[in-house]
C-alpha cells in the first residue's frame, strides 16, 4: 500500500493518529506533499514511515527547504509517482509537468481539500491534511496497485473511508 498524507502544519511532533498512523506505520511507502512546518515534524514522520518521499511546502521553514526538494518522483508497484505541494501549480502547469515526468500518479497538497481524480492521463491525489482540515474532512489517501489498476480511497483518521475512485492504467 502507498500512503500519501499531507499538511501536517505541526510544531513537535507528526500528529498522526487512528487508521491514519496505522496506515503510514504499514504502507510499503509514505508521500508527504509538504508543510511539515518544522523539521522535529518532518523527522517524526520520518520516524514512523518505513520509507518515505517527501517535497517542500509553503509554508516549510528553511531547514526543511534545505533538506527537501520542491518536486520530487518516486516508482512504486510499477507507476511513476509525482508529488509536489501545489502552491505553484495550475491545472494546466500540473499535467504539463505529470507529462513531463511519464508520471501515473499526481500528489498534490496544498488546499487541504481531500479530492481523487480518475482522468486519461493520470490518477489525481490530494489527501488533504489529517491534522489541519479547516473547513474540509481530516484525510489521508491509500493506495493499492494492480499491473491493470490503481485502486485509491480517502480515509478519515478514525477509518471511514470518504471517496474511492479505481484507475485503470
Amino acid at each position: 500500500m502507498l500512503t500519501v498524507i499531507s499538511d501536517t502544519h505541526g510544531t513537535d511532533d507528526h500528529r498522526l493518529t487512528g487508521a491514519t498512523l496505522d496506515a503510514v506505520r504499514t504502507a510499503d511507502h509514505v508521500v508527504h506533499a509538504g508543510d511539515f512546518t518544522t523539521e522535529r515534524v518532518l523527522d517524526a514522520v520520518e520516524g514512523v514511515a518505513p520509507s518515505l518521499t517527501a517535497v517542500v511546502g509553503n509554508n516549510d521553514g528553511p531547514a526543511i527547504r534545505e533538506r527537501l526538494p520542491s518536486v520530487a518522483t518516486c516508482d512504486w508497484r510499477g507507476l511513476r509517482v509525482l508529488v509536489v505541494h501545489g502552491h505553484e501549480h495550475t491545472e494546466t502547469a500540473l499535467t504539463m509537468l505529470a507529462r513531463q515526468e511519464g508520471a501515473d500518479v499526481v500528489v498534490v497538497g496544498h488546499s487541504h481539500r481531500p479530492e481523487l481524480q480518475a482522468r486519461d492521463e493520470h490518477l489525481l491525489v490530494n489527501p488533504g491534511s489529517y491534522a489541519d482540515p479547516r473547513r474540509y474532512r481530516a484525510a489521508h489517501a491509500e493506495l493499492d496497485a494492480t499491473a491493470e489498476r490503481v485502486q485509491a480511497r480517502l480515509r478519515s483518521p478514525d477509518g471511514t473511508t470518504l471517496e474511492s475512485v479505481q484507475w485503470e492504467q
